[in-house]
């Protein structure tokens, strides 16, 4: 029987080879050379934002203005009246664009932008647009606008055959977000654009963190996005896409249809109300100015060219040391690593406070995830952090319910943040987990306030009692969950909550596979 198994592999094998290499030659990478540079603009008085903006960061050296966005709706609203406000450039860098009631009319906005003159660079990651490609092709078709690429799928549809031929290159994402207007205020973090990141009011929702930024934060997230927009691994988009006929059309047509529908014009209509909006118009946004530096992985991370000591992961832990009194740690998928979960358990040894905060298995939208991180649950509980795993019903609904349309069915964390003694809070795209320490590019800010760092404490102490459930050791060994129900009632599991045993079964089973590097 070996013997035949054997003889099966020798033809096997070398017909795999063969068959990935014919793959690779039918559907290549394009031409290098067919794409030229091109640099971010600084900021200046001549346009409105920088007429309003600039003074204010001459006269704050040093420092940047900042302000956390934490609720979806402002988030979404601050995207579209920079994009409205923008005189003189929009670049900007997402992970996910998706083709729904947000994805599109943000698109619509920056079609806006580019017809009225402004020149827009927008850099997606080929793994979270595929259903795009016209409309991207008609954005790119502008003579103000361009539209590129970052490691993209050769071949169009289906997109998960490039897999099977280029799987090493293709598991490689860029997972930045940034939206930089006028060269003055940038928005960076966790959130990609749909309508599940923006609190639309239907279906599943996202609970993450933004940070709007103004001033030399925001020059250098322009000067960050030249490095990927300028690398080897982003292409133009008429290298790849073809447009069809009609195809220039096609926006506007779907982006209509959504903002006519109920859902859009009760979006439409928050959005107009928000006061965020009316901040960015009249140049009065309540911004703290203080020190924040921006950390971002080199875009040859995508190439597997950086070594360990220059990833931004690692520039970011040795600039933040030792905490001394707390750590919150917020990731939406959390899978620390041997080498992670040692320095979380010393910085609990060493006397300070830590928690962390992840989805809980019945919230999480990546099993896999949940099973790479249960492998770490019960030495970081027993080293004395505070474990806490966000239920899914748990985020609050806040503006969402004014909206007038179906609740939420879902909640689950997006949000990636790290705050440090309560003085220093870093938010960014980057998750806690292998994927973003190794594969996927990332980035985000790191900023010196006090005020914003406590505040995100105080809302832990506030909110996760009844949003979360805190994980500890059991009176009989194993693990126990408890929650506050909103009558305050004390909720208490032995098992995951909320879930099924052959989803926690197959939670166990993807745990034994050796997998983690790819998580």
């Amino acid at each position: 029987m070996w013997g035949k198994i054997g003889r099966a592999l020798l033809v096997f094998v070398p017909a795999l080879a063969a068959a990935i290499l014919a793959l690779r030659l039918l559907f290549p990478l394009p031409d290098p050379e067919m794409r030229a540079s091109s640099a971010a603009r600084p900021a200046g008085t001549g346009t409105a934002l920088g007429a309003a903006l600039l003074p204010a960061a001459q006269a704050h050296p040093g420092t940047s203005g900042v302000l956390p966005l934490s609720s979806g709706l402002d988030a979404f609203a601050a995207r579209v009246a920079l994009a409205r406000a923008a005189e003189a450039t929009i670049d900007a860098q997402y992970y996910i664009w998706q083709d729904d009631l947000t994805g599109l009319s943000l698109l619509s906005e920056l079609q806006a932008a580019a017809e009225r003159g402004v020149r827009v660079r927008l850099l997606v990651d080929d793994n979270g647009t595929p259903a795009l490609d016209q409309e991207l092709a008609a954005l790119n078709g502008l003579p103000s606008a361009e539209v590129r690429f970052f490691n993209p799928f050769t071949l169009r549809s289906p997109r998960a055959l490039n897999y099977a031929f280029d799987f090493f290159r293709l598991n490689r994402r860029m997972h930045n977000k940034s939206f930089t207007v006028d060269g003055i205020a940038t928005i960076v973090g966790g959130r990609n654009i749909g309508d599940v990141y923006f609190e639309t009011g239907a279906g599943h929702l996202y609970f993450d963190l933004d940070v709007l930024a103004v001033g030399p934060a925001a020059a250098d997230t322009g000067a960050d996005f030249d490095r990927y927009w300028n690398s080897a691994s982003a292409y133009p988009a008429d290298l790849l896409i073809t447009p069809e006929e009609g195809g220039d059309a096609r926006l506007g047509e779907r982006t209509a249809v959504l903002k006519d529908s109920p859902q859009g014009v009760a979006y439409a209509g928050a959005v107009r109300g928000s006061t965020l909006v009316r901040h960015i118009e009249d140049g009065t946004l309540p911004l703290e100015w203080v020190p924040a530096r921006l950390f971002s992985d080199d875009p040859a991370k995508a190439e597997g060219l950086v070594e360990r000591e220059g990833l931004m992961i690692q520039r970011l832990m040795d600039e933040i040391g030792t905490p001394s009194r707390s750590v919150d740690l917020v990731s939406a998928y959390f899978i620390p690593g041997v080498r992670g979960a040692e320095r979380i358990a010393g910085f609990a040894a060493s006397g300070a406070r830590v928690r962390t905060l992840t989805n809980a298995l019945e919230a999480t939208d990546v099993v896999p995830v949940h099973a790479g991180y249960i492998g770490y649950r019960a030495a970081l509980i027993d080293a004395g952090v505070e474990v806490y795993e966000l239920r899914s019903d748990g985020t609050e609904r806040r503006a969402v319910n004014d909206l007038g349309i179906e609740a939420l069915s879902k909640a689950a964390l997006h949000a990636k943040s790290l705050s440090i003694d309560g003085r220093r809070i870093f938010i960014g795209s980057f998750n806690f987990d292998p994927r973003s320490k190794q594969l996927n590019c990332e980035m985000g800010l790191l900023i010196d306030s006090p005020a914003i760092a406590s505040a995100m404490s105080r809302q832990l102490d506030e909110t996760l009692p009844r949003i979360a459930w805190r994980v500890t050791n059991g009176p009989g060994g194993g693990l126990v969950w408890t929650s506050e129900a909103p009558d305050r009632a004390v909720l208490t599991s032995t098992v995951e909550p909320n879930t099924t045993r052959p989803l926690r079964l197959l939670v166990t089973v993807i745990g034994w596979l050796p997998v983690e590097w790819l998580l």
